[in-house]
């Protein structure tokens, strides 16, 4: 029976790469690429083939695999695996580069900054400080070739081939045998004098101070080039000199050297080996440290290194937000880093964590992730949106805090591409109905109303029919006038979604009615939405063949392309309003009809980053409604920026309730003038019945029954006597300071509406009423009690003391 002998190699768990080898230290190891079998995981391997007659080289390199093999540091090539058989040593290692073929590659990329060079020569430093002055090694062989390079930038510390003991009782020094290393020998071991070196790390820093000349200036020609510093930076060059000088006991122990360049005003004194320092002994640090480091970190990453931060920075991140409670502090140096990753490992890194962020009660990580979702968005799936994400994002709609609602809405525009039917056509729908209907604050409200004339091409037929007109007409009739404008230009953003039955008999006299608004601005928007609408009934009327043409869009299925432009047309509401909300509100939480104008300059189609401030609109004599750039600048405010982050959240929960004591429901007032209901609702609950778009609230509400006409206040004239074709002497006045006039009137004073009638002064008179009543029966009551009283005393007379009572 025949045994067949099994090949080590062949069963070792590593494979070489077919690429050619890239060298590998002076002598006999070859360093190839390999990866791991298992996983494909890339892997160095150095390889030694053993020859016949060369039993010293292979000596040194069984030395080399052992010592390898048994010393761990973090600045010391990792050790993963190794095969040792009659015919070769393969030493397996982390994936790693050669110092000279790194520096050669990122030369012609642009070159290493010194910051990468200061924090390299740190790490080469640190080893061999560990091994002098904890392990008592002399390393022997520094140079460039015994220097590799990590994915992350990390160097390491190889070439352990001629290594020897410091105490002398693993004999002398090996001998090497290889000329171009004896050229990095310390001049006492090279000229044969036979001087002693008086230090342990004498000639291992001597090989140090050759491996900094050849980092800055190229390979080292000769021992007297050391002379000349050559590139070596201003603030390294004494500490250069130090190294390089005759005299062995003035060179210093490598810990003293650190020291030294870590002085300030040191080579190594630098953002980034303090941060390197950090995330090494981040696990030993206080959570306040951490904190304050995560919060810094964001503002140096542009200076690092790509691929430190990617294999660096990022473990670290996800590792904190993790295990460590890092919190929302991690967000932002997180999505930073997520920059240089691609698109599958952005996935495998970014998302999983990103999603369950969304799950956190935290709001400062809810309220950073709303703000920066157009960062990741493009890496979610539909899927994922739906069931981990919108779930999570919608109950922002509900909550107390006013910034986390706004900013909710604006997530909107980015979540609403990647809803499903139910998610999009019902559930956003309701929230943005409750909103627009009954939220305290007119920003918000405006920005609900803008949202959705953005997103309103992604919703179905019957949705968009159902919605849109009675969504914008209702915001037609809100105080604050941002919102009204936000809902002419919802009309003209969506003009191709109507029919024309509907754009003559609900638009237009919807339009028609702000012809007359006290703000100037929603009367300018008002007159281009009628003309626009205006032209195009004419266009149909005169070629009634266009019809079919003009409301193609109306039946259509959703169609995402129109949201470019809904969005160039009405960006500027989302950017000027938006980003002064926190603002306003915090300034003038109850004053919402009396808020600055609509901002006039749209913003980029399809971004929500918001504009500074707004700036009042100019008239044109545009007759078309779509998006022109008006002839006013936008001012840039940079106070009025969107600052999250510094806004005091604790203060406009406190003015919260003050806001809904004062301001008044308008949405409910109209509803109620309209059928005549006697609902009192509650806005602070905001789940009250939004089962069904019939309830009280929704959206086909908003306008279908106008109230009627008030009549005009005393002394105004008709239009007839206007001169509408002339000039207006100035005498005269403003023909619309009446109608300013009149409507700051119907605002309280209007008999049809809910929210203006007296109700507290007449609870007041009824309780008052019942507490007068109450009062004169008790002294009635007492009257008779006294008088009765009397009675009895004046019958029995006084009674003696002493005496008992009897019946």
């Amino acid at each position: 029976m025949w045994f067949f002998a099994r090949d080590p190699v062949r069963d070792f768990p590593f494979e070489l790469s077919p690429d050619p080898p890239e060298g590998g230290p002076p002598g006999p190891w070859v360093l190839h690429r390999g990866r791991k079998k298992a996983t494909g995981s890339p892997v160095s391997i150095f390889v030694y083939d053993v020859k016949p007659g060369a039993d010293e080289q292979t000596q040194v390199a069984k030395a080399a695999f052992k010592r390898l093999k048994t010393l761990r540091h973090p600045n010391i090539l990792a050790y993963i695996d190794g095969l040792e058989t009659d015919k070769c040593l393969h030493v397996v290692t982390e994936a790693v580069t050669p110092l000279g073929m790194y520096l050669k590659e990122r030369a012609e990329a642009g070159g290493l900054k010194e910051l990468e060079l200061s924090w390299g020569l740190h790490q080469i430093v640190k080893a061999l400080s560990f091994l002098v002055n904890d392990c008592s090694l002399i390393h022997n062989n520094i140079c460039m070739a015994a220097v590799f390079v990590d994915r992350a930038g990390e160097w390491k510390l190889g070439g352990l081939d001629y290594m020897y003991s410091a105490q002398g009782n693993g004999g002398g020094p090996p001998r090497k045998g290889v000329p171009e290393l004896e050229q990095y020998d310390p001049p006492e071991l090279a000229d044969g004098s036979g001087r002693a070196v008086r230090e342990k790390w004498s000639a291992d820093m001597w090989r140090l101070g050759c491996l900094i000349w050849e980092v800055f200036n190229g390979p080292l020609p000769r021992a007297a080039a050391l002379r000349n510093p050559g590139k070596i930076p201003k603030s390294l060059v004494p500490h250069y000199c130090e190294l390089v000088g005759a005299n062995p006991k003035v060179r210093p122990n490598p810990a003293r050297f650190l020291q030294n360049c870590r002085a300030p005003g040191g080579f190594m004194n630098n953002r980034f080996v303090e941060t390197n320092l950090f995330l090494e002994e981040i696990q030993i640090k206080e959570p306040a440290e951490k904190q304050k480091f995560f919060q810094e970190l964001s503002k140096s990453l542009d200076s690092f290194p790509e691929d430190f931060c990617r294999h660096r920075v990022l473990p670290q991140l996800l590792t904190a937000f993790e295990f460590g409670n890092a919190g929302a502090v991690v967000l932002t140096p997180l999505f930073k880093v997520g920059k240089f990753l691609n698109a599958e490992e952005y996935q495998q890194k970014i998302i999983p964590v990103v999603v369950k962020m969304f799950s956190s009660t935290d709001r400062a990580m809810r309220i950073r992730l709303l703000q920066q979702m157009e960062q990741f968005i493009q890496y979610l799936d539909e899927p994922t949106v739906n069931t981990q994400i919108f779930p999570h994002v919608v109950h922002g709609f509900l909550d107390t805090n006013p910034a986390i609602r706004e900013q909710t809405v604006k997530s909107m525009l980015l979540l609403a591409p990647k809803l499903n039917e139910a998610n999009l056509n019902v559930e956003l729908m309701k929230h943005f109905a409750r909103l627009q209907a009954k939220d305290e604050q007119g920003p918000i409200r405006c920005n609900t109303t803008v949202c959705l004339g953005k997103i309103g091409s992604y919703l179905n037929a019957s949705t968009r029919h159902r919605v849109l007109t009675s969504a914008f007409s209702r915001a037609t009739k809100d105080p604050f006038a941002p919102s009204r404008v936000a809902g002419v230009l919802g009309f003209a953003a969506t003009h191709n979604l109507y029919s024309m039955n509907d754009c003559a008999h609900k638009i237009l006299p919807v339009l028609c009615g702000l012809t007359v608004d006290p703000e100037k601005s929603v009367r300018d928007q008002a007159f281009k939405a009628i003309r626009s609408f205006l032209s195009k009934l004419e266009s149909v009327s005169e070629d009634p063949t266009q019809l079919a043409e003009v409301e193609k869009d109306v039946h259509a299925a959703s169609s995402p392309g129109m949201g470019g432009a809904a969005a160039s047309w009405a960006g500027w509401a989302v950017t000027g309003v938006s980003s002064l909300t926190s603002k306003l509100i915090r300034a003038h939480p109850t004053a919402a009809p009396a808020e600055p104008n609509i901002p006039q300059r749209p913003t980029p189609e399809g971004l929500p980053a918001l504009a500074p401030t707004l700036v009042p609109a100019t008239s044109t004599t545009s007759g078309h409604w779509e998006t022109q750039e008006e002839s006013t600048d936008t001012v840039e405010d940079s106070n009025t920026a969107d600052r999250w982050d510094d806004e005091d959240w604790g203060s406009l929960e406190q003015e919260a309730e003050s806001v809904l004591a004062q301001q008044e429901d308008w949405s409910i007032g109209g509803q109620a003038s309209r059928g005549g209901q006697t609902s009192n609702v509650d806005p602070k609950s905001p789940e009250s019945d939004w089962s069904s778009w019939e309830a009280e609230g929704s959206w086909e509400q908003g306008w279908q029954e106008p109230s009627p006409p008030e009549p005009p206040p005393e002394g105004t004239r008709p239009a007839s006597e206007y001169n509408w074709g002339g000039s207006e002497p100035s005498d005269k006045g403003d023909p619309f300071a009446a109608m300013s006039a009149r409507r700051e009137a119907g605002i309280q004073l209007r008999p049809d509406s809910w929210g203006d009638d007296n109700w507290e002064g007449l609870e007041t008179e009824s309780r008052q009423g019942k507490a007068e009543l109450a009062r004169k029966k008790r002294e009635e009551r007492r009257r008779e009690m006294e008088a009765k009283r009397a009675e009895k005393k004046a019958a029995k007379g006084p009674m003696k003391l002493g005496t008992r009572k009897l019946d």
